[in-house]
């Protein structure tokens, strides 16, 4: 499924119906993470930057945001969004979310963060991941102790809104997603003060806690 994202990542923000589907999921998401200014973020598997201008305006000037994604096409056009933006806050790292050594996020943190980042943020990731309990255990040890987290993924529209299944299954399958994965359930589990809303008729999914 890299070479996927390797072949399609020029064409991503284009193809992937962000502006119609899949941004509103980001912006709640990033809303019920209450990131504060100076906030330091883990974007895990951050693919192109789309979640990057919501981010970088949360932590403001004297925060960080470091974007991690496996596929170096993909963060290529990542970087060329930070740049094009003038985004001094924002660092990239090549490496897989599911086996990535935690020490090169620590290389990039900047020394009031003492090694922990305050806010991991994942959307439409975990989903992909033949397996996505290690990324979470990567980037949960990472966490500074009582920072936020928050998961969004997809699952099938819910209600009327099931009459969209085949379009949505179809679209999911395009990208490797597994609709059945729901990782924002290890908040649910783990989490306090945990919060969720569902977006775009149940499709997408949006949990955000206090990970003790």
């Amino acid at each position: 499924m890299a070479n996927v994202y390797e072949v399609a990542a020029r064409f991503y923000d284009v193809l992937s119906g962000e502006r119609v589907v899949y941004r509103a999921g980001r912006e709640s998401g990033v809303a019920l993470l209450r990131v504060r200014q100076g906030d330091t973020v883990l974007d895990l598997a951050c693919g192109t930057g789309l979640n990057f201008a919501l981010l970088v305006d949360a932590v403001g000037p004297s925060g960080t945001v470091i974007g991690l994604d496996r596929s170096p096409a993909m963060l290529e056009m990542a970087r060329r969004r930070v740049q094009l933006n003038g985004w001094t806050s924002v660092r990239l790292v090549e490496a897989d979310a599911t086996a990535f050594d935690p020490i090169v996020v620590v290389n990039e943190l900047p020394a009031a963060a003492e090694g922990f980042v305050d806010c991991i943020f994942s959307s439409y990731a975990m989903s992909i991941f033949n397996d996505w309990h290690p990324a979470w255990d990567r980037a949960r040890a990472l966490l500074r102790p009582g920072g936020r987290a928050c998961i969004v993924d997809m699952q099938l529209p819910v209600g009327v809104y099931r009459l969209f299944s085949p379009l949505v299954r179809l679209a999911v399958a395009i990208g490797g997603a597994d609709l059945k994965a729901r990782p924002w359930t290890i908040i649910e589990r783990e989490g306090v003060d945990v919060r969720s809303v569902a977006v775009r008729g149940g499709h997408i999914r949006v949990v955000a806690g206090t990970i003790p």
